[in-house]
């Protein structure tokens, strides 16, 4: 019985080690998958998606009856504004992640009022807009999404040019 402690014992610190690395590190594996899927404009600027059908799902189990749009984005250039135009009568909502997956804002059409706003992302230590909202963060990296609910698939063709009046892209000047 003794002779077989000694493998046991490595292979219960194995597996734990193993555990421990997958829950450290699987979130930014999940997330790097996530903004290549859903970048299809690139980082730091919005992308505007079809509708999901069974044979195109970018995220996992998307809803059949929100319309997304995608910032994937990176702030080792500097903070990246988001620009929200919400669609009169629908419910929509903007949800900010972090590398890690992590939900570090959310705000939806009636919370805003139902109008336009701006939201900046950045880095503790990174200089901002005076007088603008700001959602600090520990990672250089994440994904803003847009979501908005349709009543009917076929509405996609007329509210198209209203979700693309919001925007993400990487501020350039503080004043």
């Amino acid at each position: 019985m003794r002779r077989w402690l000694g493998p046991l014992l490595l292979g219960l610190l194995v597996a734990a080690a193993t555990a421990w690395a997958a829950i450290l590190y699987l979130p930014y594996g999940l997330m790097n998958v996530a903004m290549d899927r859903l970048g299809q404009g690139g980082i730091n600027r919005m992308s505007y998606g079809n509708l999901a059908t069974p044979e195109r799902q970018p995220v996992v189990r998307p809803s059949p009856d929100l319309a997304y749009s995608s910032c994937p984005y990176d702030l080792s250039p500097g903070p990246v504004a988001i620009e929200v135009a919400p669609v009169p009568g629908r419910y929509s909502s903007l949800s900010i992640f972090d590398a890690a997956t992590d939900v570090i804002f959310v705000r939806n059409d009636v919370e805003a009022g139902g109008k336009p706003y701006r939201i900046i992302v950045a880095r503790a230590a990174q200089p901002v807009p005076a007088g603008t909202e700001v959602v600090r963060t520990d990672h250089d990296r994440g994904i803003a999404l847009i979501r908005l609910l349709l009543r009917e698939p076929q509405e996609i063709t007329g509210l198209d040019a209203l979700r693309r009046q919001s925007s993400c892209r990487v501020v350039t000047k503080l004043k």
